[in-house]
């Protein structure tokens, strides 16, 4: 189809002067809007205004520019349908066979902080979707461009044939498709965060369980009302390296639109590029890192923890979390929540580190990084709790998707209980909330040895209690670290006493867990034997 009138509207300008010159040099009459028409014109292009078309002027603050008959009917008709043509020819309608059009920026202005509500609406485009949606229905003899990315090789077809083939313009059709339900999924997504008539898919306050009103076996559960329909508007971030494994493919994608969190806020300063379990430890230890308010290191290998400790200064920090399991450290994820400086590099010297992030980074340290540890990825991402409230956890099974209100939930103090015969001492209470938070982020069955300020010992993903409790035993002694006098979670209830019997006989000498088991008691019971002094969350943290 020869390419004989062309409709430019955009807002992103970008070569779209070098294109128009381009088009206009092969005879090609070019109709424009406002700002882009300007622009044209005086970079000395010859340009039609749309006004002069319609035979109305720009109205509503430029609300209204293109939604008229004489420009849509140029698109909408079909050339191979005779009545279309006299209908154009009774009306006096210019067949339009490019449309050019480049959206109105929602993304990127809801992703500034502070935009207000009245900003975000007056960046939601009327026109230009409509136009591209018209142009892509009509892509049987009209061509539509929607980035300028596509300028050079659309202007190369013309250039070489006059027009455009079927082949390009059905492939022009599906990305301009893809393009508006990016856009209004985006819209969508905002309104509904913004307060929409359907309940908002990211509630703004992470959720807190209130056990006196619920069983310590509905502890935990939560009535989230989720939209009939969902659609992600996703970015490519990064090509990765390679899958879970080397013969699969794979990219990480960031969510559009309020502002970049999490992963999507981190920054590269060193190292080689990123693969998919690369990502997923990430976010395991960026998790975990975030349910800590004082200095803090953790060390993640395959999605678990195997060393976590606070203390005054994070460099102390990340020696305690070393000494958690100084063989699993090898190859880990480590982060930290304060400034990396030269105590957590010396801390880390001769050990292979695949990630090493931290908010921010000591000038001496980075230089020592970059010098010493030359495939380490080394990352800036913020450690900031709200980039978690509030966010929905998706997962792709076969044939469908998951969602879920992601855990941020925590337990009041006050709304733990002592069920044994011994409450647990200051001390030992302090040593089972930290062991608490990370129980909550080791892939069940999880148990955790731990003192006030350094995971002893993990067991992590067995396929029964007592196994992970052995584990977890195994894992403190082989680091040389003394089982006597630890605190343990437990993820879940104990089903049986069994997996109890093992950690006390470790000389663990407290235990917090959510409680709800048929044979609680006996597993009380067994807690009064060994004289540990037994808590209760009502609250479970199954991580699968």
């Amino acid at each position: 189809m020869k390419v004989r009138r062309a409709l430019v509207s955009v807002h992103d300008k970008s070569g779209v002067v070098e294109f128009c010159r381009g088009l206009a040099s092969l005879g090609v009459e070019i109709l424009s809007t406002g700002g882009t028409a300007k622009l044209l014109r005086d970079s000395g292009v010859a340009v039609r205004e749309v006004a002069d078309v319609t035979g109305f002027p720009e109205m509503l603050d430029g609300r209204v520019k293109t939604l008229h008959p004489k420009i849509h009917g140029g698109i909408l008709a079909r050339r191979d349908v005779p009545a279309h043509q006299a209908a154009l020819e009774m009306h006096g309608i210019p067949p339009i066979d490019l449309v050019v059009v480049a959206l109105y920026p929602f993304e990127a202005t809801v992703a500034r902080p502070g935009v207000t509500l009245a900003e975000a609406i007056e960046q939601i485009d009327v026109g230009g979707p409509t136009m591209i949606r018209a142009a892509a229905k009509n892509h049987g003899g009209v061509g539509v461009v929607t980035d300028p990315s596509q300028y050079a090789a659309v202007l190369d077809e013309i250039r070489a044939t006059g027009g455009l083939g079927d082949a390009t313009r059905s492939r022009l059709a599906l990305e301009a498709f893809r393009r508006t339900a990016q856009y209004d999924a985006a819209i969508s997504e905002y309104l509904l965060n913004v307060g929409g008539s359907e309940p908002p898919l990211h509630p703004d306050t992470p959720h807190r369980v209130d056990q006196s009103s619920r069983s310590a076996g509905e502890a935990g559960a939560r009535t989230e009302a989720f939209p009939e329909r969902v659609s992600l508007e996703l970015t490519k971030a990064l090509s990765l390296r390679y899958g879970e494994n080397p013969h699969q493919s794979a990219a990480f994608y960031r969510r559009a639109g309020g502002g970049a969190r999490g992963l999507g806020a981190m920054t590269q300063l060193h190292g080689p590029e990123l693969g998919y379990n690369n990502i997923l430890d990430f976010s395991a230890a960026l998790g975990l890192l975030l349910e800590f308010d004082d200095p803090a290191a953790v060390v993640i290998k395959h999605t678990n923890p195997c060393g976590v400790a606070v203390a005054d200064a994070v460099g102390a920090a990340m020696e305690r979390a070393k000494a958690s399991d100084p063989v699993s450290i090898y190859g880990g994820i480590i982060g930290v929540n304060r400034a990396l400086d030269m105590d957590v590099v010396k801390a880390l010297a001769g050990i292979f580190v695949e990630i090493l992030f931290a908010p921010a980074f000591a000038g001496d340290a980075l230089d020592e990084l970059r010098r010493t540890k030359k495939k380490c990825r080394v990352f800036e991402v913020p450690c900031d709790r709200a980039s978690a409230a509030g966010a929905v956890d998706y997962r792709s099974v076969i044939g469908g998707m998951l969602a879920q209100s992601v855990d941020t939930a925590d337990v009041d103090a006050a709304g733990l209980r002592a069920v044994s015969k011994r409450a647990p001492t200051p001390a030992e209470m302090a040593a089972l909330r930290f062991a608490w938070r990370v129980a909550k982020h080791v892939k069940s069955n999880a148990i955790v040895l731990a003192t006030r300020d350094q995971v002893v010992g993990v067991g992590a993903g067995q396929m029964n209690r007592v196994d992970s409790a052995r584990l977890a035993v195994a894992r403190g002694r082989e680091a040389g670290l003394a089982t006597e006098g630890t605190v343990c979670a437990s993820d879940a209830f104990f089903p049986f006493r069994d997996g109890l019997d093992v950690v006390a006989a470790s000389g663990a000498t407290a235990v917090i867990h959510p409680g709800g088991s048929l044979r609680d008691e006996e597993v009380i019971a067994a807690a009064d034997e060994h004289d540990m002094a037994m808590v209760v969350t009502g609250m479970r943290h199954f991580r699968h």
